[in-house]
Formats: structure tokens, C-alpha cells, sequence
């Protein structure tokens, strides 16, 4: 199975600290959690689970692991970072007191890291998801301290992906077909939205899967047209759209392919939004190739969507980064001020809303010199039951 060597968290680890010092920061601090985890993963291998998580990294030396009281067996087992501290900080969100166990402080955390030096300017990495108790401690502990967003220093090192990586992704995306294989030969009119999530959950770990890529889709009838949504006790009935988005996590590393069906068959503006969509979903995959910048194809696409007639329909798009989360930095958009580059991932996601329904077409690209690697696209067809 696919996965990422305990060297290249060095590597990461190494490229973190020079873009520490780079931007003139004495360390930064790096905040997850168990939903949020991709940074904490990227650096450690470490994924919390009840609890959230942080890693103190200085500009010159050895990081500290900084977990919740109740994970330190857990995370000796798993983190490639040695240096391990529990605290309070981290407990899970009922806030219990734990008694009688011992727990750090962040001058404790400082200590090991840097020893005498002192830390005059604190990078916070994770911002929109470091919470308050967090914040908090660090303005009380460390009143000397400057704290300053950092996301910069990180975040830009995981959008273009290692070798390793395009591996435990090409994986996730082989075990999601399988999945979307077993829905179409099991699902029938009648079942539930969770019984054909069932479906999908027993294939992603049967065949290999760490866990679910992101909160698995499969939601139909009027309900299709939200951009965002999970599966509820709803029966599934013939001659309403059904939109199915199935991912795996292999390695840290999530997929998701997404496309409409029905029992019986499309009609009306149904057939005519399925088929333009799909027809939108590989126009976007044509504008894409490394060099362009990122704001030219959202910029390019929105236009031949509007000249093709169908501007009414459209929410957003048309693509988002993916890697260890499903969405992730960075987005396209016509205000995106980037080029692609090669061995960028993106997510091709091509939703478009009608009166009653929405549809949603979406598979992972591969950047590459003169267009994309598609990382799935045997169910880029229309699908009727």
C-alpha cells in the first residue's frame, strides 16, 4: 500500500525551518485537529483522534509533538517526531479536568525546543482553525512573545506534490472507483441514502483504505441542488437525480469522484444540465496545463459556460487543490494570483443548480507539462439505472 517514508517528514520538517528563518520568525507554532489534521499529519504522521494537536518547530532545532492528556501511547506509536509533550491546551472539546496528570506549559515546549534562545516571534500556522484556549495560553505564557499569522511558511509547501504522494493518491482514487462500482451494481430504488453509503464504506476498507476521504454523498431528489450536503434516511426512488461523491484517504492523502445518476432516465433540463455539465467538467480539464496561470482557466471557463448559454446554472468554480484534505489550499478563481505548476492536484469540480435539482461532476487532476493526469475518469459518462 502506498504511503509516505518517515525521511521525507524530515525533508518537510527541514523546508519548514528554512521558511521559518526565512521570514524572520524565531518558530512557529502549527495547530490541527481531528478534522482539520493535514498539517499536524504532514509534519509527524501523527493524526489526532478526540483530541487536537500542535507542533512547536523552531528555526533551529528539534520539533515538540503537543498532544491532549489522554493520547501520549497513541502518539509514541505513530509520530516521527520524537519529542512529545501532553497539554491541556489539547484536551478534547468536554474540557474534562484530568487529575492527576501531569502536563505541560508552553515554556515548557520552548525549553525543549530551543533550549536558552530566546523567542521573541511566534508564527501561528492552522489560524482559521487554532482555537481559543490555544491563543489564549499562548498570550498568558508567553506575554513577551509576538505572535503573528503564518500560514504562509507551510501551507505553500504542500501544493505541489512529491512522488510518494501522487502515489498514495492515485491509490485513493482506484479504491473510490471500486466503490462507486459497488454502488452501481448494489443500489436500488427503495434502499436508503446511508444503506448505499454503507456500500461505500465497506469497499474503501475492504480493498484498503485508511478511512473516508471526506463525508461520503449520496443525496438525491430536490436535495441535489445544495452545493453541500450529507445523506439522510431518504429513500431512494426511480426518475430523481441521485448524486453520488465517493472518497478514500490512503496514506494521509484523500480522493473524491462525484457524478449524477437515475433510475430510468434523464429528461428535460435534467438530461440537458447532466450532459452540458459533463461536457464543462472536461472543457475545464482542457484549459489546464502547467505555466497558465490559475486565473486565466476559471476566467476562460466561466466565459464558454456563459457563451454556451448556461450561466444561470452556474455556483462557482471550477476547481479547488486536494491532497491530504479533500479542499484545500490553494483554490481557483478569477482572483487567484498563481501559475500551475506541474504536479499540482486539483479537484475538478463542476456543480451546476436547476430549479429542483444540482449535479455535481468531479475527479482529481495531475498538472503536467500540455495538460493534466486524470486520476479517474472511468465514470466521466452519463449513467442511467
Amino acid at each position: 500500500m502506498a504511503s509516505i517514508p518517515k525521511q521525507e517528514y524530515f525533508d518537510r520538517i527541514a523546508k519548514f525551518q528554512a521558511n521559518i528563518r526565512n521570514a524572520g520568525l524565531d518558530a512557529c507554532l502549527v495547530h490541527g485537529n481531528e478534522a482539520d489534521f493535514a498539517n499536524i499529519r504532514y509534519l509527524t504522521e501523527y493524526w489526532p483522534t478526540f483530541e487536537a494537536a500542535g507542533v512547536f518547530v523552531p528555526a533551529e532545532g528539534k520539533p515538540v509533538l503537543l498532544i491532549g492528556p489522554e493520547s501520549e501511547k497513541y502518539a509514541m506509536g505513530r509520530s516521527v517526531v520524537p519529542n512529545i509533550l501532553k497539554m491541556i491546551e489539547y484536551r478534547e472539546s468536554a474540557e474534562p479536568q484530568y487529575p492527576g496528570i501531569p502536563v505541560a506549559h508552553y515554556a515548557d515546549v520552548v525549553k525543549m525546543a530551543m533550549g536558552d534562545r530566546p523567542l521573541r516571534k511566534l508564527g501561528l500556522v492552522g489560524y482559521s482553525v487554532m482555537t481559543l484556549p490555544v491563543y489564549m495560553s499562548l498570550r498568558k505564557e508567553l506575554p513577551e512573545t509576538e505572535l503573528v499569522k503564518a500560514d504562509e511558511t507551510l501551507l505553500p509547501m504542500r501544493y505541489v506534490k512529491s512522488e510518494n504522494e501522487l502515489a498514495c493518491m492515485r491509490e485513493a482514487f482506484r479504491i473510490s472507483e471500486i466503490a462507486i462500482d459497488a454502488i452501481l451494481n448494489e443500489m436500488k430504488v427503495g434502499m436508503t441514502e446511508f444503506q448505499v453509503i454503507g456500500i461505500a464504506q465497506r469497499e474503501i476498507y475492504k480493498n484498503g483504505g485508511e478511512y473516508e476521504g471526506h463525508s461520503l454523498y449520496c443525496f438525491s431528489g430536490p436535495r441535489t441542488n445544495n452545493a453541500i450536503c450529507r445523506p439522510i434516511n431518504k429513500v431512494i426512488q426511480a426518475n430523481e437525480i441521485i448524486q453520488l461523491n465517493i472518497g478514500a484517504r490512503v496514506g494521509g492523502y484523500s480522493s473524491s469522484v462525484g457524478l449524477p445518476v437515475i433510475f430510468g432516465k434523464f429528461e428535460g433540463l435534467q438530461k440537458d444540465l447532466v450532459e452540458f455539465g459533463l461536457k464543462a467538467h472536461i472543457k475545464t480539464m482542457e484549459l489546464m496545463a502547467a505555466g497558465k496561470p490559475a486565473k486565466d482557466v476559471v476566467i476562460n471557463w466561466e466565459n464558454w459556460v456563459r457563451e454556451q448559454g448556461y450561466g444561470d446554472y452556474m455556483l462557482y468554480g471550477p476547481c479547488h487543490s486536494i491532497g491530504m484534505m479533500e479542499v484545500e489550499q490553494p483554490w481557483m478563481e478569477s482572483v487567484s494570483n498563481y501559475d500551475l505548476a506541474e504536479n499540482m492536484t486539483f479537484q475538478v469540480d463542476t456543480f451546476f443548480s436547476g430549479p429542483d435539482f444540482g449535479l455535481r461532476w468531479e475527479n482529481g487532476v495531475r498538472i503536467k507539462a500540455g495538460g493534466v493526469e486524470r486520476f479517474s475518469e472511468k465514470f466521466m459518462k452519463v449513467i442511467e439505472l
